[in-house]
């Protein structure tokens, strides 16, 4: 099938998901709201669980682009994690699954397909990476921390040196998780970051 379909189906679950609770959310109005056949639908993802992990997956794969965005948006580097943090609140505001993946709490009205890898027999190559494991709130802290790390360090920096840094970055990933469960007062998240972030992070070119 095209990714294009796959992608429309994607786009149908998460549709559907915004409605009303995934326990009644059905394989046949996902095939139909995407144009395809409910056949159609469980040759590319299984099963309604392969559907879930494949939209989880998906969900992951979009905030972490956003991170990557964030982290390219300023040549400050202060100002290059406060935008990842901005987005990393935001985007848990305006998507359940981004919040609930980040937090790990997920309430009764979403899936919440087993984290850890499931059997694939798949022939479908991104049903085979859904099938893989699925990201804890600990590994978004590290894979956010480490992308924030080289993009701050630039390539081929020594581990020593990026130390420093790298506790700085973990700081404001779980700052920003902080806010997600707990919303910030007024200024957000940002002014929380940039306080934490003062001009004495020589690691941050201050």
């Amino acid at each position: 099938m095209m990714p294009a379909a796959r992608e429309s189906l994607l786009d149908a679950a998460y549709t559907a998901l915004a409605r009303r609770s995934w326990s009644t959310v059905r394989m046949v109005d996902v095939a139909a709201a995407a144009g395809v056949s409910r056949q159609t639908l469980y040759n590319e993802f299984g099963s309604k669980e392969g559907l879930a992990r494949a939209l989880v997956r998906r969900e992951a794969d979009g905030y972490l682009v956003g991170v990557e965005r964030a982290l390219g948006s300023h040549s400050d580097a202060r100002e290059r994690l406060t935008a990842t943090a901005e987005w990393t609140t935001s985007a848990a505001r305006e998507n359940a699954l981004v919040r609930a993946m980040l937090t790990g709490c997920w309430s009764e009205r979403l899936p919440s397909p087993t984290l850890s890898a499931v059997p694939s027999s798949s022939a479908v190559p991104a049903q085979r990476r859904a099938d893989g494991p699925l990201p804890s709130p600990g590994d978004f802290v590290a894979v956010v921390r480490d992308r924030a790390v080289a993009a701050l360090a630039g390539p081929g920096a020594a581990k020593p040196d990026t130390a420093d840094l790298a506790r700085s970055c973990e700081l404001v990933v779980r700052l920003a998780l902080s806010c997600v469960a707990a919303p910030p007062g007024e200024g957000g998240v940002g002014e929380l970051v940039r306080g934490a972030l003062t001009p004495t992070h020589r690691v941050l070119g201050a």
